[in-house]
């Protein structure tokens, strides 16, 4: 039996049912070959301050880890754009699902477009890119921090703490929720590295476990967001660091840094993916912002 490690949010236990249905279909298994094990994370427990504050995407992922080092799974589900750039030698993501729609969606009380928006509305948002992107694009906002899973946002939308909010639309249609808000726009709000790709990492060593998830890999899905944390690699941002990418499955990347309050905002891309073409677009990232907004990239 093989033991799949996930969070225990709806949308985590969503994502790690795909994976397992996955495997089932690849191998010819039935469905009690794979057993799901939820593990609440630090990032689940605390719900009322930014990441940035406590610790940053790590505390999404490092009781996974630790239960990959001592064999209480054999491998872990993760939302990769969740996932820190830097991993543990000792683990490896070894494949992903198909992505989904990379697009943010706006949920709003009495709105459907981002830009119709009542002058001074409160968004409600945690993310550092989606703060300095609504920012850049409506400086008369007032973000207001928001945390928690779907359903928790939506209710704390519904009570009044905010005038609207952004979601992933990968999540919401993984959660049976197509209709709910509209969806942005990339060439307002570029997304978030890796978002809308549903990882699997594993332990580097376990060559019988990488054998099988290989057979799960989407390897367009792999090479998008292989390059999209290469550039965040290449950036030196960190869970403070309003950054956007998205890597074309024809090739090529686009991609974005803010300032926090929106702003400074620099836009560049490449039209290949390969180490150079990354490594030159982080360069020009960098060396045409501001030295405020450098400041917060480690380069």
């Amino acid at each position: 039996m093989v033991k799949l490690g996930t969070r225990g949010s709806p949308l985590a236990l969503t994502q790690a049912r795909m994976v397992a249905e996955a495997l089932c279909a690849a191998h010819g298994w039935t469905e009690d070959a794979v057993a799901i094990v939820a593990i609440k994370t630090t990032g689940d427990k605390v719900q009322d301050r930014p990441l940035a504050e406590i610790g940053g995407k790590a505390l999404w992922t490092k009781e996974l880890e630790a239960a990959l080092h001592d064999g209480r799974i054999d491998i872990a589900v993760h939302s990769m754009k969740d996932v820190e750039t830097w991993r543990p030698d000792t683990l490896a993501i070894a494949a992903m699902l198909p992505r989904a729609d990379v697009r943010d969606r706006l949920v709003a009380n009495d709105c459907d477009d981002f830009m119709c928006l009542a002058v001074g509305a409160r968004l409600g948002t945690s993310s550092p890119r989606r703060a300095a992107q609504a920012l850049h694009a409506r400086p008369d906002l007032v973000v207001v921090p928001f945390r928690g899973n779907v359903d928790t946002r939506l209710s704390k939308l519904r009570t009044g703490e905010a005038d609207a909010t952004l979601l992933a639309a990968a999540g919401l249609d993984r959660l049976g929720r197509p209709d709910v808000g509209t969806p942005i726009p990339p060439e307002l709000f570029l997304p978030a590295p890796a978002q809308g790709a549903v990882g699997i990492e594993l332990r580097a060593n376990d060559d019988v476990m990488r054998a099988m998830i290989a057979a799960i890999d989407d390897a367009p899905t792999s090479a998008a967001v292989g390059s999209e944390r290469a550039l965040l690699a290449a950036l030196g941002g960190s869970c403070r660091s309003a950054v956007a990418a998205h890597a074309a499955f024809t090739g090529g990347i686009r991609a974005e840094i803010l300032l926090p309050d929106g702003s400074e905002r620099i836009i560049a891309a490449r039209d290949s993916t390969d180490e150079a073409a990354i490594r030159d677009l982080a360069a020009e990232l960098l060396g045409t912002a501001s030295p405020a907004l450098r400041a917060l990239f480690e380069g």
